[in-house]
């Protein structure tokens, strides 16, 4: 299915995975790839990106999957730094690539649907895809697992199942890029249970809204800024979500009022979110811990321990804030590509972080607070952007919110928000101000509020901080 399809209105259809992974088998072995070799996937959003995807797991070839939007010389740099055997692309990407790559190979859908299939040495994973973070806390880091034997592979989708209650459903749909791990992950697992994909070439709300209803997936994956978008534009988001038996979401905070909309559309019980990386999951929530506790994002996943560390590394008592680790299971280790010193840094023993700030409260529900790059140190006080936006968000007609520091003569870093309000609201910046001032310490409440259309945000969602996106859209207000 096309991207121009699905704008015209057209759903992707459901399908059974299992031919999609046997053609991207035959391609694997016709391009003489092989365990332990890279292969560059710079391909665009549908079901045979997955099968090539999925098989190259199967077969033990660590893919290396590329955004489609990057820049020419990401996309180089991306490549310099992994080395792959060769690059699969589309013909709109073969020009761009020719002279940068040795071996690049056009795949459209003409040459992969006309593969004939080979089953799969492996019935289970014995790699996942060598996914490059997203840079936005620096240079893109590729995050690598090793190939391994099935029994890893076994141990790695039998984990994912578990830590949602095994409520991968029958049918699941993607609505998210595969060049993403959280995307693909959830559609790897329906796929090896046996289950049906479908594949939403782009993100369109509209779009989207169909594919619910006439695909009717029992299980999805998608990030707040999906569900805002979808609980604006469609006409009825109970009859949209209806299907479900597992709606996960992730990538980034969700403000309590947009989360308590789901949960009131969804099915009982089918809303979980959950903390997790490029490199390594920590948290599941399912409804009722959230509802307890509106803002966490749940307890350390199943098979994993959360600890919460001070600047000296000794563990913090419940309620303070630090770097959040993850002791977790072998088959959840992972290591940096060619970065001894960053995968060195990143564990310790059994347990890793990313850098994420947060805490635990007496329950073992964990509450982030961003990362130390998001600090701004006011006036002298540590100020978390993550527990303004909060409040921010608990406003009436605030959909989306960002906190963040500017340069200030007075103030050292002088602290502002940007906010978006939902449809049909009319939001004032200083009126926002004054109700956070009610809230919120004076060094905490922000000195200025602007309302924009819309935040920067990356290809997955996530509301862009790096370098100078926040700081241009405030410097270009109107």
């Amino acid at each position: 299915m096309s991207a121009a399809g699905v704008a015209a209105g057209v759903p992707p259809a459901a399908l059974d995975p299992a031919p999609l992974l046997a053609r991207g088998v035959t391609l694997m072995r016709e391009l003489g790839l092989g365990e332990g070799d890279r292969v560059g996937v710079l391909l665009g959003n549908d079901s045979p990106t997955f099968g090539i995807l999925a098989a190259a797991c199967l077969e033990g070839v660590v893919a290396v999957p590329l955004p489609p939007d990057l820049a020419a010389g990401e996309v180089a740099e991306v490549l310099d730094d992994a080395e792959p055997t060769c690059v699969l692309t589309s013909p709109a990407w073969a020009a761009a690539l020719s002279g940068r790559h040795e071996r690049v190979e056009v795949v459209d859908a003409a040459r992969f649907d006309a593969l004939a299939g080979t089953d799969p040495s492996s019935p289970w994973p014995r790699t996942r895809p060598m996914a490059y973070t997203s840079g936005t806390t620096g240079r893109r880091k590729g995050v690598h697992v090793g190939v391994h034997d099935p029994v890893w592979g076994r141990e790695v989708i039998e984990d994912e199942h578990v830590a949602f209650d095994r409520r991968h459903g029958d049918v699941h749909l993607v609505v998210s890029p595969l060049y993403h791990s959280g995307p693909f992950r959830f559609a790897l697992v329906t796929a090896l249970l046996g289950g049906r994909v479908a594949v939403l070439p782009r993100f369109d709300a509209r779009a989207w809204s169909a594919a619910m209803r006439a695909v009717r997936p029992t299980s999805l994956f998608c990030v707040p800024t999906h569900l805002h978008r979808l609980l604006a534009d469609s006409d009825d988001p109970r009859e949209d979500l209806a299907s479900l038996r597992l709606l996960a979401h992730a990538g980034a905070p969700c403000p309590v009022p947009l989360k308590e909309r789901v949960l009131d559309a969804a099915p009982a019980g089918s809303v979980w979110e959950f903390y997790g990386s490029t490199e390594g999951q920590f948290t599941t929530c399912p409804p009722d811990v959230w509802q307890a506790t509106p803002g966490t994002v749940g307890r350390a996943r199943p098979g994993r321990h959360l600890t919460v560390r001070g600047a000296d590394g000794g563990r913090l008592p419940a309620g303070q804030v630090g770097t959040v680790w993850a002791e977790v299971p072998d088959h959840a280790r992972f290591a940096y590509w060619r970065d001894p010193a960053r995968t060195a840094a990143a564990w310790d023993g059994d347990a890793f972080t990313v850098g994420d700030l947060g805490h635990l409260d007496p329950h073992g529900r964990l509450f982030l607070a961003g990362r130390p790059g998001d600090l701004v140190i006011t006036g002298g006080v540590n100020v978390y952007p993550a527990e303004v936006e909060r409040h921010l968000l608990g406003l009436p007609g605030v959909a989306e919110a960002a906190v963040f520091g500017l340069p200030d003569d007075d103030w050292g870093e002088r602290l502002v928000a940007v906010v978006v309000p939902w449809p049909g609201a009319d939001l004032d910046g200083e009126a926002l101000r004054g109700a956070l001032a009610d809230r919120l310490s004076r060094a905490k409440a922000p000195k200025d509020v602007l309302v924009v259309d819309e935040l920067p945000r990356t290809a997955t969602g996530k509301i862009l901080r790096a370098g100078t996106a926040l700081a241009d859209l405030w410097e270009h207000r109107t």
